[in-house]
């Protein structure tokens, strides 16, 4: 049975206090907290079985290429890729995102081409593209949002066309929460022949995902924000399209052989991981995808829709002057609720609910289109995981009560 209260035990940073208050972590779409389970399988291979992986013949070189390969097993596992060579480590969301961009955009798109995008992307989903259109002459185009901050379905469809080559387009927005139904989408747009990337960063944490019955061609997404390490990400690829694919970068690992003129390139995925990867990332990462496995994707979402529910109902209870963005049925949202109140900064909000032992995140959480879009130059956002609860959301509505009151009385001075 899946309960967070004991869930909770596993996460030895949720015992402290701060500010003299026992901590209430909310900003988990920022990163998440570590279990005993990674932290001990971090701590395992540093102590037991550090070393470079793929050339070394000693034990310890093997042993480290053994759990490095492990974790690529794992991954594939997770999100039930047909095999571990489609498996790419980046150092997260965004590079992963880049190397699509660079690898296959500078390639692929010419003039006359279009790239297809959405008004909640991340800049790690915008930035990039914008770059490989004015290297390549490409034109981007965008789908719009409706009143609730759900995507104009209506819009991507009238959008798509046979200039359409790729569609990038977010799982969940780290803002609004909306959970956008990218299936649907990646039908459309294979039918126009768009290739379709799935920004996964805020999805495969919280929710299943199967690329085989999404039928993506891309997926991205950071270990952090999955109990993982940061610096470690996946890029998963369709292989036929990451065969067809130059290198992202060069160096060692990445070749088959070196002339003095020219090189030669090792097979995937390995074609795309120069240098000295983060061998404890993808253990680390490993050993997370273990924990969430045990856990089961489908309680974990329901968990978070559940608490998102009440979160959302216990807002109910705060003065009127109070806005939250994104869809108002806990169905078509994950698990972040981004709010303002009327007269007080999001940034003063996120550091008085700091004096009250909760963390939340306040600014553009790195989506400046989308904030315009708003109206607003930034939010306050809380963003629950699986080892939060009800009462967790009690204490975020009565310091945001308590806000309300401290900064009025401030007002009325």
């Amino acid at each position: 049975m899946f309960d967070p209260k004991l869930i909770r035990n596993d996460f030895p940073i949720l015992s402290r206090q701060v500010h003299g208050k026992p901590l209430v972590y909310l900003d988990n779409a920022a990163t998440t907290q570590k279990p005993h389970h990674v932290i001990e399988a971090l701590r395992r291979y540093y102590e037991e079985s550090n070393a470079n992986v793929h050339r070394g013949i000693h034990t310890l070189a093997e042993e480290a290429t053994a759990l490095y390969e492990q974790a690529r097993e794992q991954v594939a596992h997770f999100i039930h890729a047909p095999s571990a060579r489609s498996i790419v480590f980046t150092r997260g969301s965004t590079e992963a995102i880049n190397l699509v961009a660079q690898a296959w955009g500078r390639w692929a798109l010419k003039p006359g081409d279009e790239i297809l995008l959405t008004e909640m992307e991340h800049h790690a989903n915008l930035v990039p593209w914008q770059l490989i259109a004015q290297a390549t002459g490409a034109t981007l185009q965008f789908v719009g949002l409706t009143a609730d901050g759900t995507l104009d379905l209506a819009h991507a469809q009238a959008l798509l066309s046979e200039r359409t080559k790729l569609f990038a387009v977010t799982h969940i927005s780290n803002v609004l929460g909306t959970i956008n139904p990218v299936a649907d989408l990646i039908r459309q747009a294979h039918a126009v022949g768009a290739l379709v990337l799935v920004d996964g960063a805020q999805s495969v944490p919280h929710l299943p995902v199967d690329v085989q019955e999404l039928d993506c061609d891309f997926l991205v997404f950071s270990g952090h924000k999955m109990l993982g390490p940061t610096g470690i990400g996946v890029l998963y690829g369709r292989p036929e399209l990451l065969e067809a694919m130059p290198p992202f970068q060069g160096g060692g690992e990445m070749i088959s052989n070196v002339w003095l003129d020219h090189a030669t390139w090792n097979e995937i995925p390995w074609k795309f991981e120069a240098g000295t990867p983060h061998i404890a990332g993808a253990v680390g990462l490993g050993a997370a995808m273990e924990y969430l496995s045990a856990l089961d994707m489908a309680a974990v979402r329901a968990h978070e829709q559940s608490l998102v529910a009440y979160a959302l109902s216990a807002f109910e209870r705060l003065n009127h002057d109070i806005m939250i963005y994104g869809p108002k049925d806990p169905a078509l949202r994950g698990g972040v609720i981004a709010f303002n109140y009327q007269n007080i900064h999001p940034h003063d909000v996120g550091q008085f609910l700091d004096g009250e032992g909760v963390a939340i995140r306040a600014g553009h959480h790195c989506a400046k289109p989308l904030m315009r879009r708003l109206g607003v130059v930034a939010t306050a956002r809380a963003s629950f995981y699986l080892y939060n609860t009800t009462q967790d959301a009690d204490r975020l509505i009565a310091a945001l009560q308590k806000t309300k009151e401290t900064f009025s009385v401030v007002a009325h001075r």
